[in-house]
């Protein structure tokens, strides 16, 4: 895994059809502060499909891959296959772009193969997938991110940028 993670998290409001785009790059695994942050502003989402998130999903983290400098891996809050033949957002990204993906989830998708990760003292796992690379290996890259709780401090991080709790450090693209 060499150059550039972009961490990727998106949130929704239905009501204007439209979805926020937090992404952070960081260049090694256990890095404390991102080296690039932004947020992006997605207009006419499609509507949530059970079954179909990725359509929703994929063209919002799309859309930020051409706000910061092209990344050699990508971190999405979700999973990549949500269980056999049954690709995720994490698939269908890794297809897209070709890739590599670690899918990093908080609850458990019932058909999914993910290999829990406790971190911390929580006694709660993380659920890591991943396409492009060995899940073993994702699964200790999350492992060895940065932050004492359960969810590592840069995808803490990017989750509040994509609803809006902070917003971007002022930084030019590494």
């Amino acid at each position: 895994m060499s150059g550039l993670t972009l961490a990727v998290d998106v949130q929704y409001d239905d009501a204007r059809g439209t979805g926020r785009v937090g992404g952070l790059w960081f260049a090694a695994w256990t890095d404390t502060a991102p080296a690039f942050e932004a947020v992006v502003e997605v207009a006419d989402v499609a509507p949530y499909r059970p079954g179909r998130f990725y359509l929703r999903e994929l063209p919002c983290v799309e859309a930020m891959l051409s706000h910061g400098p092209p990344p050699g891996l990508i971190v999405v809050d979700g999973y990549v296959d949500l269980g056999p033949a049954r690709p995720g957002l994490g698939r269908h990204l890794h297809a897209a772009c070709g890739l590599p993906v670690v899918g990093v989830a908080k609850t458990r998708f019932r058909s999914a193969a993910p290999v829990e990760l406790l971190r911390g003292a929580s006694t709660r796992p993380l659920y890591v997938t991943a396409a492009g690379l060995p899940v073993e290996a994702a699964a200790d890259a999350i492992r060895r991110m940065a932050g004492p709780h359960r969810m590592p401090d840069l995808l803490k991080r990017v989750d509040q940028l994509a609803r809006g709790l902070v917003s971007p450090q002022p930084s030019s693209p590494p």
